[in-house]
């Protein structure tokens, strides 16, 4: 038995795949045709050559079609052919050369194929294409020239495609082994596609996604032109990962970087980012990536929403609260003296990808900090959510990139439900509102230790949640079971439950004086985000001042 028998033996046809075809994609000469056919013979599937089926169904050869009817006229019956076969049952299709290049057939393609670019070298191409004659594009020319011209035009687009697998001078057993290997350890990037009135937006969660940004955002870029703003820390860990990935696909993208940490979320970081974007020469179809935490989300969202009136827009959160929260839902803006988030504006990306390989990169601190958002949103309004984190809350916090990406998009598919349903936050009752839950004793937490970094967003979000089942009991409405459950998985995943895990004395009217202060503010009236059990949340504005003043003077504040 030979070692490529013995590979095709043992490598099983991949879940991922099953029931999807295969399209190869490549320049003329990469092997689509031959290793395509091995490929078929394996996978149990009919084969297809786009080229050979074209010829069929016009009755006369590709370069008599060229001779006859021009390029265009040809890429236009191409897309036809090629949308039929793939609108049919799993089948391995060879893509002639310029295929993948059209646009409405490289998106046909990514909607119901799995597309391998088969990547060779000019040497290699040159030699396998040196004896054919029924090459339209290298008829009379010099093929040499014509193919490096080819690959500087065409690679760019290849890249998109979801697979790449270098061929050389391999035998086509190994090579369609090569192939075969690759789509067994193939993991699609979960996708979950958002609604908004105003827009509509995908949410792309895998792992290592960084390195293939140019292949996921380049269908969501008007301009292969990007300015991408980060801090200083994400930047030694992730930008240059982010311009490799973006290369791949000639995204140019050149880097603001701003200091770390809340204080960059103020007014003069913001004019200072357009100001450098602006000198930048950015154009309205030069997109703005945010590559960072909420902190840099909003900051950058905020200047490419204002930057010439506008500004495309794509998150890449890297951490797991805004890749639960922030990034997903289009509010931007910063900080000013007089609290949180009180300038700013809605302006939604156009795309959102959210690669779990960069959590392994956080404190473990941060990293329970971001699970505070996920938990929230069961608390909200999915119980079953809720019983699935105090399943897998501990795996989610330990690292594990499947229970990591799963939380992620249920979380995400949970915010963009209730933002479809009021993008601006425009409804007086529930609605946007809300995702409040726990915020306004949160927001007053985070103002009291100055945005310092001395209690993080999702720590104080932990902490507010507690406080608001406990005042939903104290006010009737939730049961004290429900409550007691809520605070002892949070204290179980490592985020502080209650005011007295933080080990600070706290003012209570100080505290509520600080709720008064912030934007949930209607007409004067604290509005809170109560609840009537786990799943269960709605906003009033009839909670007595007296409730909450007592419950904190209970939970240990002082007068």
């Amino acid at each position: 038995m030979t070692r490529n028998t013995a590979l095709r033996e043992t490598i099983p046809v991949p879940d991922t795949i099953a029931g999807r075809s295969i399209v190869l994609v490549g320049l003329m000469g990469a092997g689509k045709t031959s290793i395509g056919r091995r490929l078929a013979a394996r996978l149990g599937l009919p084969f297809r050559d786009a080229d050979q089926e074209i010829e069929l169904a016009a009755g006369c050869s590709i370069p008599e079609l060229f001779a006859r009817y021009g390029e265009a006229a040809f890429r236009d019956g191409e897309r036809r052919v090629i949308r039929r076969l793939l609108a049919g049952d799993p089948i391995v299709l060879a893509f002639g050369g310029g295929a993948f290049i059209d646009d409405r057939t490289r998106q046909a393609a990514r909607a119901d194929a799995v597309t391998v670019w088969l990547r060779c070298a000019l040497p290699t191409l040159v030699r396998r294409v040196a004896t054919r004659d029924n090459r339209p594009l290298l008829n009379g020319v010099d093929r040499e020239e014509t193919l490096r011209r080819l690959i500087q035009q065409r690679h760019p687009v290849y890249a998109e495609a979801d697979l790449i697998v270098d061929c050389g001078d391999e035998p086509p057993d190994f090579t369609t082994t090569t192939v075969m290997t690759a789509l067994a350890a193939w993991k699609p990037a979960r996708r979950l596609h958002v609604v908004l009135p105003s827009t509509s937006y995908d949410v792309v969660i895998g792992d290592g996604l960084l390195a293939r940004a140019g292949a996921l955002l380049a269908p969501a870029l008007a301009q292969k032109r990007a300015v991408i703003i980060t801090d200083q820390t994400v930047a030694k860990l992730h930008l240059a990962s982010l311009i490799d990935g973006l290369a791949q696909t000639a995204i140019a993208a050149s880097s603001i970087v701003v200091k770390g940490g809340e204080a960059a979320k103020s007014m003069h970081s913001y004019l200072d980012v357009v100001d450098q974007l602006l000198e930048a020469r950015v154009e309205r179809r030069t997109a703005v990536i945010a590559l960072g935490g909420g902190v840099v989300g909003d900051l950058a969202g905020f200047a490419a929403a204002t930057t010439l009136r506008g500004l495309p827009f794509i998150q890449i959160p890297t951490t797991l609260l805004a890749q639960v929260d922030s990034s997903v839902g289009g509010k931007t803006g910063v900080n000013t003296r007089r609290g949180k988030n009180l300038v700013g504006a809605f302006h939604q990306p156009r795309m959102v990808l959210a690669d779990t390989a960069t959590l392994a990169t956080l404190p473990p601190r941060e990293l329970r900090a971001g699970y505070a958002e996920i938990a929230k949103a069961g608390l909200i309004g999915d119980a079953a959510f809720f019983a699935w984190c105090e399943r897998h809350g501990p795996d989610v916090i330990g690292g594990d990139p499947d229970a990591q990406a799963e939380a992620i998009k249920r979380a995400c598919a949970f915010k963009a439900a209730i933002v479809g349903d009021d993008e601006r936050e425009e409804k007086p009752n529930d609605g946007r509102a809300l995702l409040n839950l726990g915020h306004s004793f949160g927001h007053a937490l985070e103002a009291e230790y100055g945005y310092d970094g001395g209690l993080l967003h999702g720590e104080a979000v932990a902490v507010g949640l507690g406080l608001a089942f406990k005042l939903s009991v104290r006010l009737g409405l939730c049961p004290p079971p429900d409550a007691e459950r809520v605070i002892a998985h949070i204290a179980a995943v490592g985020l502080p439950a209650d005011l007295a895990m933080l080990n600070r004395r706290f003012s209570a009217e100080t505290l509520i004086g600080h709720m008064r202060r912030d934007k949930k503010m209607r007409d004067g009236a604290l509005h809170f985000v109560l609840t009537r059990g786990i799943g269960q949340a709605f906003t009033s504005a009839d909670v007595p001042g007296d409730a909450v003043l007592d419950l904190l003077r209970d939970e240990g504040c002082t007068a």
